[in-house]
């Protein structure tokens, strides 16, 4: 009788499927990239609520702040996230747009990206390293980014930028179509707010709709007041979700 039970047990198993007998610790966990170059300067609002979410997506978050963020990490690991979240800023130099990396000058890096340097694509004037438009091109190469699902672009005129990603393979990016702040946390609010709508299953194209939408109605309670509108859009696939 025991000999007939365990024959009857090898039947099952190799009648289920392979995912269905694959411990939970083989499977592969989705990985989430939050990146923050400015932190010192302007620290994260609403941080919490951007990690629950993903965590509540079934995410294992890498968040990197100031100058744990450099070229070298940005070039070489960006494809290894399946949802890249880049928070910096932008600035202007001798009529280049610059966007913050958070490494500072150092003469490892220096030697390693001598050309970009002698390019102009990768500045150094105030300390914090910034790469140009012609850096990212350069580097994010067609497919360099195919691993990405998602990348969500929180920085001034970042749609400069979207563009490449999507080029490089990313397969959607929210993004910023016009000159943000950083302060208040305003930016950082409407960001929690696009992925509560992420995390409840919504492609990219409604969960933008469901977060910018609601702003078009607002009235402001003072003429004096000015109404928020959350300058978010996206590229790529609409219908690409994190669940």
């Amino acid at each position: 009788m025991r000999k007939i039970f365990l024959a009857a047990i090898i039947v099952i198993l190799f009648a289920l499927p392979l995912s269905a007998v694959t411990p939970i610790s083989a499977q592969t966990q989705h990985k989430a990239l939050i990146l923050s170059p400015l932190e010192a300067y302007v620290p994260t609002g609403y941080s919490n609520n951007i990690k629950n979410f993903l965590t509540k997506s079934g995410y294992q978050i890498t968040y990197l702040t100031n100058t744990a963020v450099t070229l070298d990490f940005l070039v070489n690991h960006l494809n290894d996230y399946d949802v890249v979240i880049w928070r910096t800023n932008v600035y202007e130099w001798a009529h280049q747009l610059y966007w913050y990396v958070g490494e500072v000058y150092n003469s490892a890096t220096a030697q390693k990206y001598a050309s970009d340097f002698a390019a102009r694509r990768i500045d150094n004037h105030n300390g914090i390293l910034g790469m140009s438009i012609d850096f990212l091109s350069n580097h994010f190469t067609a497919g360099s980014l195919r691993n990405v699902k998602l990348a969500i672009l929180i920085s001034s005129v970042s749609s400069t930028y979207a563009n490449i990603f999507v080029s490089a393979g990313v397969k959607a990016v929210v993004y910023c179509y016009t000159y943000i702040s950083l302060s208040y946390s305003y930016i950082d609010f409407v960001t929690g707010q696009l992925m509560s709508y992420l995390a409840n299953g919504q492609g990219v194209g409604d969960a933008v709709s469901s977060t910018v939408l609601p702003y078009l109605t607002m009235q402001a309670h003072d003429p004096l007041d000015s109404v928020y509108f959350p300058p978010f859009w996206y590229l790529g696939d609409a219908t690409v979700t994190i669940t």
